[in-house]
């Protein structure tokens, strides 16, 4: 439906363009989406404005500021505007309201939006779960909101997924949302057929008075015992599809292999595959040799070579559009949700050992100082010599055993890679080197362990050839003045930048006040890491980064430091590399399925429909990944653990335990034996007694007081003493310390005993 505005038109600002703070209290002002042109008419923006309208607005979307959706459709995206509808989810342990936005479109989960329970008993009549308020929002820290009502709107009918317990009459549905700490009575009548231990999709029902909260149940997703319980959770709050369509299927099943026909025949040449030892997909295959041109000594021929899956995919067919609507395979402990049938995914499409298999390939040639001279694309016949893992490659590069002739092609790969580190230094592209974590599960679908992913350098090889190839498919399109989608991460927005200053002046760290570039992180992480606060600066590094979008105008890539870049290397799971294939076979006259025109004309849309979907896939997986470990943590109440800061909001602070990455909550009441007030600036909080110090990236030790696996929720009590500070010390809004209560205590040199556990902390509260 077209959206309504309370008004049409606005005064054009002097610079021509509307400033982001207009943009958002236009889409504010109106009732849904809008279209590009309404805020373009809105504004007066015309003739080469339009266009930087258009940038101005993809680069808020890539802040998270807007959502941009298919169809130039723009509404408000994951940060909250200051006045919003919220629906009570949810009342804690101190009488809080814990609410969530309205109609959540986001693809990350809410952030969390606590109503204090002074300002909700000013209301009458007193707001409870299951209402929608009008409040002003202000933020109050990393990933959360503290909302003031302005008045109630009546109730708000929520639909969530939650567990259904049968009872002799009726029922009752227990949400799975982390925020919802409240069941909903369901009536007879009301359960849709759901037996005790579904999964259910439920919408909460208007009730008079102050009687229990009821909800009716729409549909059943599942069954909470179910060997996949996590992951269909997380599949369907997302609305991920997991089976296929009956036309799908069959096109997959017709889908035969090429002949050698007009391709280049790649079959003589020693290519390789090296994936992870459990991969079922091998969509790409790597040759490197020293090149036999005497004009260019030391240098090397490389060749990479990927799927051939637009063969198979022709545009506008039932498997393209299968493809689009998902976007890009789904990665979860438990299951891969793969964009393309298995028929194609795990068979045609897969560079399998000692088969013939169509392919894309570029051949490059690089120098001495592994700087590319000229690539070439062709479409070929290949036949992969050899099926490895990161640790077969790593270990016979070592030294280990191997065929003469296998052990010459993985030597070559490395020396090509050496060849390319030269390169890769003087570019110096942003090096945060995060750690990685897999989760094991055992033959029962249990977590059996959770384990650091193992960085070879191997995997480097691979990676620095994938990218060398994506590069090369963006620069020959551009040369060909064929459109593109390219894979863009845009320069940190300088307001955030100013944020990572004042943080990072606490620390005794100064960042130029020039032109960021990545060399400049790096050479801060690399002092922190001789400070042994690496972790911490690496955090807030992380935060000022934009997010990486697609896109069909190019604005280079900041984080890997390339003016030009293109994703080309997985078309099997990823649909903007089936696009670029396309745009190769088009641009170089390659065969049947390139670009059409017609998909040429929407690159724009499915840039920002593959963008949505991407995210909806990384939030589907974190939220998997959190319910399998808050069930592997279940047995570990009581239990302690090494942990860093992630987040540091008013409530209290995010943290992330070491050894498996899990993410949980300390409420402000469980940080210390004092009380602390938060400091957004500085990304801390400050005891108001000692002037002690929790801060964002710093570590710590906790103790696990809850684990919900349903919800995914872990909520810790910290056992750290804080950094040491001043006790006088006053927050950068002036406000001063709370005054002691009791006798003044002796000026001391020593650090604060850790706070002691008494019988009020010993139960576990719900999440």
């Amino acid at each position: 439906m077209p959206s309504r505005k309370k008004s049409t038109s606005r005064k054009q600002p002097k610079s021509g363009l509307p400033s982001k703070a207009d943009i958002i209290a236009y889409l504010n002002d109106s009732e849904g989406e809008v279209a590009r042109r309404d805020i373009a008419r809105a504004f007066g923006v015309k003739g080469e404005a339009r266009a930087e309208l258009r940038s101005l607005l993809k680069q808020m979307d890539a802040d998270g500021e807007i959502n941009l959706k298919s169809g130039k459709r723009i509404e408000r995206a994951d940060s909250l505007p200051p006045v919003a509808p919220i629906d009570v989810m949810s009342v804690d342990d101190d009488g809080d309201l814990i609410c969530l936005p309205a109609n959540w479109r986001g693809e990350t989960e809410p952030p969390m939006i606590r109503l204090p329970a002074k300002r909700a008993a000013k209301v009458k009549p007193a707001p409870g779960v299951g209402d929608r308020l009008l409040a002003r929002l202000k933020q109050a820290g990393d990933d959360g909101y503290e909302a003031d009502v302005i008045k109630a709107i009546g109730k708000g009918a929520h639909r969530f997924l939650a567990v259904y317990r049968k009872k002799r009459r009726g029922g009752v549905a227990d949400p799975v949302e982390r925020r919802a700490r409240n069941s909903f009575n369901i009536d007879d009548g009301d359960e849709a057929g759901a037996k005790d231990g579904d999964l259910v999709w439920v919408e909460t029902k208007n009730s008079r008075g102050y009687g229990p909260n009821k909800a009716r149940i729409r549909s059943i997703a599942g069954h909470i015992d179910d060997k996949h319980a996590y992951s269909t959770i997380a599949l369907a709050n997302h609305g991920i599809p997991t089976e296929f369509p009956a036309n799908v299927l069959a096109e997959a099943k017709k889908a035969k292999l090429p002949q050698l026909g007009n391709r280049t025949d790649l079959r003589e040449t020693p290519l390789i595959t090296i994936d992870p030892a459990d991969a079922k997909d091998h969509d790409d295959a790597v040759f490197a040799e020293p090149d036999p041109d005497p004009n260019n000594p030391g240098g090397y021929r490389v060749i990479v070579a990927i799927a051939d899956v637009s063969y198979f995919v022709s545009p506008g067919s039932a498997l393209d559009k299968e493809a689009l609507k998902r976007g890009n395979s789904t990665y979860l402990p438990d299951r891969v949700v793969p964009m393309l049938p298995e028929r194609l995914s795990n068979d045609l499409c897969s560079l399998r050992e000692n088969e013939d298999r169509p392919c894309m390939a570029v051949e490059m040639i690089i120098d001495v100082n592994g700087v590319k001279k000229r690539h070439h694309f062709m479409r070929a016949l290949m036949r992969s010599r050899a099926k490895l893992s990161y640790e077969d490659a790593q270990a016979i590069s070592e030294g280990g055993k191997a065929p003469v002739g296998l052990k010459a092609i993985v030597l070559h790969l490395y020396d090509a890679y050496r060849a390319r580190m030269k390169e890769r230094a003087k570019r110096a592209p942003l090096d945060l080197d995060l750690p990685e974590r897999k989760i094991i599960l055992d033959k029962n679908g249990d977590v059996q362990k959770v384990v650091k992913r193992e960085r070879f350098d191997a995997h480097k090889v691979i990676e620095e050839f994938m990218i060398l190839a994506n590069v090369a498919a963006a620069e020959a399109l551009e040369r060909a003045r064929t459109p593109v989608i390219y894979r863009v991460h845009d320069e940190p927005d300088p307001e955030k930048l100013d944020s990572v200053r004042d943080y990072l002046g606490t620390l005794d760290y100064s960042l130029t006040k020039t032109a960021v570039r990545p060399a400049n992180f790096n050479q801060l992480l690399k002092l922190a890491e001789g400070r042994d606060e690496k972790e911490m600066v690496s955090e807030v590094v992380l935060r000022s980064q934009r997010q990486a979008v697609y896109d069909d105008e190019n604005v280079g890539h900041f984080g890997l430091n390339l003016a030009r870049y293109a994703h080309f290397t997985s078309p099997i799971r990823r649909y903007a590399d089936l696009t670029v294939h396309r745009a190769l076979v088009k641009a170089f006259n390659l065969g049947e399925h390139g670009q059409t025109e017609k998909e040429a004309k929407d690159l724009n849309n499915i840039a920002e429909q593959i963008s949505d979907l991407e995210r909806r896939s990384v939030a589907a997986e974190r939220e998997s990944n959190d319910r399998y470990l808050a069930g592997y943590l279940e047995t570990k109440v009581g239990g302690e653990f090494d942990a860093r800061i992630r987040g540091v909001t008013k409530f209290g602070l995010f943290v992330m335990l070491n050894e498996t990455g899990a993410d949980g909550f300390i409420p402000m009441r469980s940080i210390g034996f004092e009380r602390f007030r938060f400091e957004e600036r500085e990304h801390s909080v400050i005891g108001e007694t000692t002037g002690g110090v929790f801060r964002l990236g710093q570590p710590v030790q906790v103790k696990l007081a809850e684990a919900a696996p349903l919800t995914g929720g872990l909520r810790f009590e910290m056992l750290s003493d804080p950094l040491p500070g001043s006790p006088k010390r006053k927050s950068r809004g002036g406000k001063k310390p709370a005054k002691k209560r009791g006798k003044a205590k002796k000026k001391t040199d020593k650090k604060p005993k850790k706070k002691k556990r008494g019988k009020a902390n010993a139960k576990p509260r719900r999440i």
